[in-house]
């Protein structure tokens, strides 16, 4: 059997490699992946914490924040189409469409 630390620490590590890209990434499909990352990263935490207590809250919540990260995917995907074709770039630092 597994300890809960040896989870722990990969999700742990997951979610720094997922921060680091986010913080470094110019680019927006780097930046979604990244964040993937970090989600995927807090449901190995849920489970983790769920199995070694013996409840099945965890799970239940890693249901919801897959959902969410799938709606997320989808609306970013979309964002990231609409970009490219009004900018023909995905570089975030040429993302200014806020501004006239």
């Amino acid at each position: 059997m597994v300890p809960i630390s040896a989870y722990l620490i990969v999700a742990v590590v997951l979610f720094g490699i997922g921060t680091m890209g986010v913080l470094i990434s110019r680019n927006i499909i780097v930046l979604f992946m990244c964040v993937e990352l970090m989600l995927n990263a807090a449901n190995l935490a849920l489970i983790a914490f769920s199995r070694s207590l013996n409840i099945m809250d965890g799970h239940a919540f890693v249901f919801l924040v897959l959902t969410v990260a799938a709606a997320e995917a989808a609306v970013g995907l979309a964002m990231v189409i609409t970009i490219y074709n009004n900018r023909e770039s995905i570089n975030i630092d040429r993302f200014n469409i806020l501004k006239w």
